[in-house]
């Protein structure tokens, strides 16, 4: 890399950390101030919220702001080179912006790789704090819950599915818990009317269960019993969860859990293969919005500074709002979850390649 590549390389990355401490600090104080009510009245000590929470919580916020603030730094960074007319300079040399481009994407490739990482393990592992925490000190956890075609996963081999669970009586109905051996073949099924919690013994109680084995040539063998009892590694409060269960695994374990779900027979599984899916592909909106901003912000504007940023801040929040508005449409079948997940990364792509294209090389 030349010296101007390792000059623009630098600014953008100063400029993205800067970016995302600010916006960290915005996230806390404002949600902060949301929140105070529900920490005081239910008990939330100060520490916890300081120490335990919020700092389990910059994951989550990393991971939602690490495109706009990249893209806020390229277009400021390139804005800034086009008014001193330092990218006019170098175009006059012969240098093509496609050249000029050359180290942001080589950086937007290195923060894609970096946020895919921290997106797909770190986050999933501070997730679980942050949620719990939510669950048990704020008031909008409470009223989020999935209480209907809930799928749990018991161990690594084994998932519980429910049609639908009371949390007042912690009763459950419409029951099937799946078992599964090191191959991922269905070895034992349990499928039951209803089962309720006992809280003397911690087990769960089936009532008129169905037991069926399943042999590896195939042979299932069928019991039918009057009541069961059996301990389980879930618990009531872990049936009146947020949707987002996908939210807490790494990208392993997410695998692991789709495709137990697919393999019980599990329908309507739409929010956890979307959710899946982002995994992968909201990485990408960093190197996208990038290769986006530099053609936009390469050209010597009227208002400056001010005109490029609102400009940009408009264009990256229609990027991110697309991304929400069809996520909904995998959730229920209108567009496959992969689609749902790649089709508004996809659109942007085809933007920013008609951008580059149209712009002044």
């Amino acid at each position: 890399m030349t010296k101007i590549d390792i000059h623009i390389a630098r600014r953008l990355l100063g400029g993205y950390l800067a970016l995302i401490g600010g916006l960290i600090v915005f996230f806390i104080v404002l949600h902060y101030v949301e929140y105070i009510d529900d920490f005081l009245d239910r008990g939330a000590e100060t520490r916890d919220v300081f120490l335990l929470y919020y700092p389990n919580y910059v994951p989550e916020i990393i991971h939602l702001v690490s495109p706009l603030a990249f893209f806020i730094s390229a277009i400021y960074l390139t804005g800034r080179l086009a008014q001193n007319l330092q990218i006019s300079t170098l175009q006059t040399c012969g240098v093509s912006l496609y050249r000029i481009l050359v180290p942001y994407i080589v950086v937007g490739l290195l923060v894609t790789g970096v946020m895919f990482w921290f997106n797909g393990w770190v986050v999933p592992t501070t997730n679980r704090v942050r949620i719990q925490f939510e669950q048990d000190y704020t008031k909008d956890a409470s009223g989020r819950m999935d209480r209907s075609n809930i799928h749990r996963q018991n161990s690594p081999g084994s998932i519980l599915s429910v049609g639908f669970f009371d949390e007042v009586r912690a009763t459950a109905t419409t029951v099937s818990l799946h078992t599964f051996d090191d191959e991922r073949r269905l070895i034992k099924r349990i499928d039951a009317i209803r089962m309720y919690w006992v809280d003397s013994t911690s087990t769960w109680h089936f009532v008129d269960p169905v037991v069926r084995t399943f042999s590896i040539s195939g042979i299932e063998s069928r019991r039918v019993l009057e009541v069961l009892d059996t301990v389980l590694t879930i618990f009531p409060r872990d049936l009146a969860r947020t949707e987002g269960d996908m939210e807490e695994m790494t990208i392993d374990e997410g695998r692991q859990y789709i495709d137990e779900l697919r393999r019980s027979g599990a329908d309507r599984i739409g929010i956890p293969l979307v959710l899946y899916y982002s995994k992968f592909s909201y990485p990408f909106a960093n190197l996208i919005l990038v290769i986006l901003g530099v053609p936009l912000s390469s050209v010597r504007r009227r208002g400056g500074q001010a005109v490029l940023l609102g400009i940009g801040m408009f264009i990256a929040f229609a990027y991110l709002s697309l991304v929400k508005i069809i996520e909904p449409f995998g959730y229920t079948g209108s567009l496959s979850p992969a689609m749902a997940s790649w089709l508004p990364h996809v659109v942007f792509v085809l933007i920013a390649a008609i951008i580059l294209w149209r712009v002044r090389k």
